[in-house]
């Protein structure tokens, strides 16, 4: 029976072949994800790990809870590095100075300003013979002067910038411009995956990241077989208390651990959305592939049980097909997956946000899964049929001519599949009144969608007859060609449905993806327009840096700017919940800001009086004229002060979560008495370059964005970016994954009925005729599965409307008739498209051979 498989395999490669690239493409995915995942947690480790090598302790500096920017005065000095040296067990105390500074490319754009990777900048530490072995000379000199920098190869070639030139930097202000002397190499993970690195002079660097004579760390080298633990207890015997710490290098690694697997651990989720969907869209074509060759075959199968074969080893035979099947579609989908995994960086990466490079890290994990699932999922789709396959008694070989399918509906299969989709219907229809997107509420979504379409499969055979009548009344105007198509669609109902499944599936996870993505983005769009009047936003990239003080008097002198209201950002912290804080100035915040109010206004508020949005009111249970305990700025609640609310806002992206007397924020934020934002609105005479001056009111800092409201809005709109990439990648799996099965049950369908179509030929009817019935044949069915799928899809993002409006306000159900158009399109032409083969072959037959060999 094994050879009789192999034989059997070999003999229908052809029809086999688009089963196989069907399962291909379901484990590519998923080998490539697992591929991916690993590859890019490997690089972020990279990119984001210190490198360890050689060290065994780590001395840092600590600070009190709460301190800001300019309290942090590091304690390791020369003093304290010399005794560090002279510990038992230590051969090198080596001090560092480190810190951040972003870059301006040579034309003025911020290099990598936006990028996760490091923005590293450290001190030139030469040894005893001048040297620095973490930073290798490459070409000129290492710094000598505040004036001087110099930057890691890589750095300067991303920037354009070449010995001699001036480069534009900012650490935490006001823009530096220092002349470059020299280019470093660097082994260090975080700069070669796509960091960027500045040397600077000792002096300069301890005047930006400490303080003169100081240092931002200490690395320690131990003897051989010196135990890192007793030798950091040692060294923390010297350290100053509560001012600096000893770490082993093994526990700060592990700490790093952490981080980058909290960071990594989602990348992986896209790609793996689409090899389940594809794998669960194959398994249709899988089952209908081996459903129609078990039927071809009966006669041959009857033979086998005639001579001796028992039901066994027929069902046997008929895995072991697809075992052979499913094993060479997971080799090939292996190699293929390899292929994803490199592409699959550049597509979720961004210009300002690209992911971190590194080589691909293939393990046994891949391999096995892509086996495991391959098989598994072929044989498991084959099983139902071959157990269709062990029925057929051995009488059937005498037999001379093949039995129709039945059409005769089951009653079983309609009273499951009702229920089945009633219990879909109604989980999501109880979450009409939902609020939130509750983990709760977002399981209950899930589970309804899933439930539903699984209701949707198992009656689609059912359906197939009223829905197709319905659309043969328009094929029917084709003449008889129209009417045999219609008739060959309702032929076999089961094997219709089938084959619409994949195209039902895959339309109807796009439909309501794309529907939830419009109405988001429409909600996103409306929300940041409504909290937004200024017409532009002068920004920080993040809280810890700063715009320059003498930056806020530069725009606010721009002819045709009428208000420069600056904004200082921090947190807010109650204890039992935290937020972010905008600190304003009361009476301009109004020409800035669309604040509506619920209650309160904006007037009230000053040194210790607030406003809060409707959100975290509500979180924190507090309403206009209550009293909330609360601390700005980094630290611990041992800061809280009672804040009184003057008013309730709804929820506002440009208010943030706090509005606070701009004094407040300042005296508490981490960059003391700093502001993060400039709202600037402008009068009719504004000049048509406001941005250009804008931009260079600000000294053109690699650490500001300049935006008009325009932009902003779009930048607030953009977090769907994820989820349009899933609605066409999705939309791609389906098509092709459709297109493979319409033309797989074509191919097989036109083997079936050469007999017919013979006929056909033989009473008049042209090979264009026989080529347009074939296709019509396939429209029909494509139409079918996207109509089914669009119901299902529609069905399902109105239903889970109440979710996203608890989470956007503005959120309303919105139809985007484009992409919903552009989704009938490719399905009806995927259906166009997969019938160009098998027409073809029909067309081909000749009257007298179709009749000889049917």
């Amino acid at each position: 029976m094994l050879q009789t498989a192999l034989r059997n395999v070999l003999a229908h490669k052809a029809r086999l072949m688009m089963t196989v690239l069907a399962v291909c493409l379901g484990v590519a995915f998923i080998s490539g994800s697992l591929v991916f995942a690993d590859s890019t947690t490997a690089a972020y480790r990279a990119a984001l790990s210190r490198n360890y090598a050689g060290i065994a302790v780590t001395v840092e500096p600590t600070y009190p809870p709460g301190a800001a920017a300019g309290e942090r005065t590091s304690v390791l000095d020369d003093a304290l590095v010399a005794e560090v040296a002279a510990v038992p067990g230590v051969t090198a105390a080596r001090p560092a100075v480190d810190g951040s500074v972003t870059l301006a490319a040579k034309d003025g754009s911020p290099l990598r300003a936006d990028s996760m990777m490091g923005r590293l900048a450290a001190a030139h530490l030469p040894d005893a013979d001048g040297q620095d072995d973490r930073y290798p000379l490459t070409a000129g000199r290492y710094p000598r002067t505040g004036g001087e920098v110099a930057l890691e190869r890589g750095t300067a070639a991303a920037g354009s910038y070449a010995l001699g030139d001036t480069v534009t930097l900012a650490t935490d202000g006001p823009v530096r411009r220092m002349r470059l002397v020299g280019l470093v190499s660097t082994d260090d993970t975080r700069v070669t995956s796509g960091g960027t690195l500045a040397v600077f002079d000792k002096a300069t660097a301890q005047k930006l990241f400490a303080a003169p004579g100081r240092y931002t760390g200490i690395e320690v080298s131990a003897a051989p077989g010196t135990d890192e633990l007793e030798l950091a207890r040692r060294i923390g015997a010297l350290l100053p208390a509560d001012r600096a710490e000893a770490t082993t290098a093994t526990a700060a690694a592990n700490q790093q651990s952490v981080f980058v697997d909290t960071r990594t651990s989602s990348y992986a989720r896209l790609p793996m959305i689409f090899a389940v969907v594809s794998l669960f869209i194959g398994s249709f074509l899988i089952v209908n592939t081996f459903t129609m060759l078990i039927t071809r075959r009966a006669r041959e199968i009857a033979l086998l049980r005639a001579i001796g074969a028992t039901r066994r080893q027929v069902v046997r035979s008929v895995l072991a097909e697809a075992a052979l099947v499913g094993l060479v579609a997971s080799l090939l989908g292996f190699v293929l997956g390899l292929g994803v995994a490199t592409a699959l960086p550049g597509m979720l990466g961004t210009a300002n946000d690209s992911l971190p490079q590194g080589p691909l890290v293939i393990g046994p994990a891949p391999l096995l899964a892509s086996l495991v699932v391959g098989v598994g999922v072929t044989v498991l789709a084959a099983w139902l049929p071959s157990r269709r396959a062990a029925r057929i008694a051995p009488v059937e070989a005498m037999r001379t001519a093949e039995q129709p399918p039945s059409a005769v509906p089951s009653r079983l299969r309609g009273a499951l599949g009702a229920a089945v989709l009633l219990l879909g219907a109604g989980l999501l229809v109880s979450l009409s009144d939902a609020k939130d997107a509750s983990d709760e509420n977002l399981r209950t979504a899930m589970a309804g969608c899933g439930i539903l379409v699984t209701g949707l499969i198992v009656l689609a055979p059912l359906m197939a007859g009223p829905v197709i009548r319905l659309i043969g009344r328009l094929t029917v105007r084709l003449g008889v060609v129209g009417a045999l198509a219609r008739d060959n669609a309702l032929r076999d109902p089961r094997r219709t449905a089938a084959t619409a499944a994949a195209l039902m599936i895959s339309t109807a996870l796009v439909s309501g993806l794309a529907v939830i993505d419009h109405s988001s983005s429409r909600a996103l769009d409306s929300q940041a327009a409504a909290g937004l009047s200024a017409d532009y936003v002068v920004s920080t990239r993040d809280t810890t840096t700063a715009i320059d003080a003498a930056a806020v008097h530069r725009v606010a002198a721009i002819p045709g700017v009428t208000t420069a209201s600056a904004v200082a950002e921090s947190t807010l912290s109650t204890g039992a919940a935290a937020g972010q804080v905008s600190g304003v100035d009361p009476k301009t915040v109004g020409d800035v800001m669309r604040l509506r109010f619920t209650s309160g206004s904006a007037a009230g508020i000053g040194p210790g009086r607030i406003a809060v949005s409707s959100s975290f009111a509500r979180e924190n249970r507090v309403g206009t004229g209550g009293r909330i305990d609360a601390s700005i700025g980094p630290g611990q609640g041992d800061r809280a002060r009672p804040y009184t609310v003057v008013g309730i806002y709804e929820d506002n992206p440009t208010a943030r979560d706090v509005l606070a007397d701009r004094a407040d924020v300042q005296r508490h934020s981490f960059l003391r008495d700093s502001v993060q934002r400039i709202l600037v609105t402008t009068g009719d005479g504004a000049a048509g370059d406001l941005e250009k001056q804008l931009r260079a009111a600000v000294d053109h800092s690699p650490l500001l964005k300049v935006q008009s409201r325009g932009q902003l809005v779009q930048e607030q709109a953009g977090v769907a970016g994820e989820l349009i990439t899933m609605v066409f990648g999705l939309l791609a799996i389906g098509v092709i994954i459709s297109a493979l099965g319409m033309v797989n049950t074509l191919a097989m369908s036109v083997a079936e009925r050469t007999r017919e179509i013979g006929v056909l030929r033989a009473i008049g009817m042209d090979r264009s005729g026989i080529r347009r019935m074939i296709r019509v044949e396939s429209l029909t069915v494509a139409a079918y599965g996207t109509l089914l799928g669009l119901a299902c899809g529609l069905f399902g993002a109105w239903k889970v409307s109440g979710l996203a409006n608890g989470a956007i306000p503005q959120y309303t159900f919105a139809l985007p008739w484009g992409t919903l158009a552009l989704v009938v399109v490719l399905s009806l032409a995927v259906g166009a498209a997969a019938a160009a083969l098998p027409a073809r072959r029909a067309a081909a037959l000749g009257p007298l051979r179709a009749v000889a060999d049917a």
